[in-house]
C-alpha cells in the first residue's frame, strides 16, 4: 500500500519529468495515472511515451478520449490543442511506435479498482467527463451524494485540478487546508479524493500536485518545476493559445 497517483498532465514535460524524479526519491514503484495525459500543453509525445513506460495502470480522461473520439463540448482553444496533438501523434516517429502510441490511447480504460477503491478521471458515475466541485457541496448536494453510492471505501478522481477531499457529509476539504501535508483516512469513512493536476494547476499555486498514499495516509506533494520553460513552449507553438501559458504562471 504504497503508490503513487498522477492525474491531469496535459501535455506539461517539465512538470512531470520533476513529478517522477520526486516519486522515484520517495522509493515509490508503483504509479497510477487518471488521464488526461494530453490537451493544453506542448509535450504531448514526450508525455505519453512517459507514462507509458512508468505508470502500471493509465485511466482515460476526457482530453484522451477527445483524441479518439473527437473534442465534445471542449472550448475552442481546448479542441485547437487536441486537433494539433492529434495530428503531431499520427505523424512523428517510427510507424511501429505511431501505432503503440494510438493504440495505447484507444485502449485506456474507463475505471480501476484495487482492494475496495476505486480509481477514475471525473466521477464514479461519470468516469471521463463528471467534475465534481467543491462548490456542488452547497449548490448540489445531491450529486456528491450520488458519486458517494458508487463506490465502497475510497475513490481518487482528478478532472477538476483542484486536491482535497470530499467526505460523506457532503463537505469538501481543500489540500490546503491540511497543515502536514496529508489526510489520514480512518476506518469505516468514506471519502472522494481529488490528487490535484500535474501539468495545469487551478488552486492558485503553480506548482505541479500528485498523492502519495502510504497505507492509510494520503499525503498530497508539491512540486516545484520551470513554467517558465513550459510558458515558452506555449508561445512557440501557433496553435496552442498564448492563455494557456499564461494560466500556468498563475496556478489557475
Amino acid at each position: 500500500m504504497h503508490y503513487a497517483i498522477i492525474s491531469d498532465l496535459h501535455a506539461n514535460e517539465p512538470a512531470l519529468r520533476e513529478v517522477f524524479k520526486d516519486i522515484e526519491e520517495r522509493g515509490i514503484r508503483d504509479i497510477i495515472c487518471l488521464g488526461d495525459i494530453v490537451g493544453y500543453g506542448p509535450d504531448p509525445l514526450p508525455c505519453l511515451d512517459l507514462v507509458m513506460e512508468n505508470c502500471f495502470k493509465t485511466l482515460r480522461g476526457n482530453h484522451d478520449d477527445a483524441l479518439v473520439n473527437g473534442a465534445k463540448n471542449f472550448t475552442q482553444r481546448a479542441k485547437d490543442a487536441i486537433d494539433w496533438t492529434r495530428e503531431v501523434i499520427k505523424a512523428a516517429g517510427e510507424k511501429e511506435l505511431r501505432r503503440r502510441r494510438v493504440r495505447f490511447l484507444q485502449e485506456l480504460p474507463l475505471r480501476y479498482e484495487r482492494n475496495g477503491i476505486l480509481f477514475v478521471h471525473g466521477s464514479p458515475r461519470d468516469p471521463v467527463s463528471e467534475y465534481l466541485f467543491s462548490e456542488d457541496c452547497a449548490r448540489d448536494p445531491d450529486k456528491i451524494k450520488a458519486a458517494f453510492e458508487g463506490f465502497g471505501k475510497v475513490c481518487f478522481v482528478g478532472h477538476t485540478h483542484m486536491p482535497g477531499v470530499f467526505l460523506e457529509d457532503v463537505t469538501f476539504k481543500p489540500a490546503s487546508e491540511f497543515g502536514d501535508d496529508h489526510y489520514h483516512f480512518k476506518r469505516g469513512e468514506k471519502a472522494i479524493i481529488n490528487v490535484g493536476s500535474v501539468g495545469q494547476p487551478r488552486d492558485k499555486d503553480q506548482r505541479a500536485c500528485y498523492v502519495e498514499v502510504a497505507k492509510n495516509k494520503i499525503y498530497f506533494r508539491r512540486v516545484a518545476y520551470d513554467v517558465e520553460a513550459t510558458v515558452a513552449k506555449i508561445k512557440a507553438n501557433e496553435r496552442l493559445a498564448d492563455s494557456l501559458g499564461i494560466r500556468l504562471k498563475n496556478g489557475v
